[in-house]
């Protein structure tokens, strides 16, 4: 039977951002100069309070990207903040970011990656 090189990480965090159409390339540059892996990016609908400010009233419907990352505990909150800047969330209706802490995650590394961390830990 062959081996299974799945490894399972625990100290990982789930870094969601709501950002403009257009904005989630900018976002996903930002992550990965700053560490991070590889990104999910969905394109979106949504409404909020802003866009039923439109007129009489009525929802208008928004168009946003969400850009999910995962990220070390210990460099989600500076990723976030350089994130944060990278997208202009600073602005009224520009998006937001949201983490939350993974129990546990399963990914395959290859045995000859999984044999060198292990080396580094000893």
């Amino acid at each position: 039977m062959s081996e299974r090189n799945i490894a399972y990480l625990t100290d990982v965090c789930l870094l969601s951002c709501v950002v403009e159409k257009g904005k989630a390339e900018d976002v996903v540059k930002a992550a990965r100069s700053a560490g991070a892996g590889g990104a999910l990016i969905h394109s979106v609908h949504g409404v909020g309070v802003r866009e039923r400010l439109g007129l009489l009233g009525i929802a208008i419907d928004a168009e946003k990207e969400v850009v999910q990352v995962m990220v070390g505990s210990e460099q989600a909150e500076m990723v976030a903040n350089l994130i944060y800047g990278t997208a202009g969330i600073d602005r009224p209706g520009a998006g937001l970011i949201y983490l939350m802490p993974l129990e546990m995650v399963a990914v395959y590394l290859p045995r000859e990656l999984r044999d060198r961390l292990k080396e580094r830990s000893k």
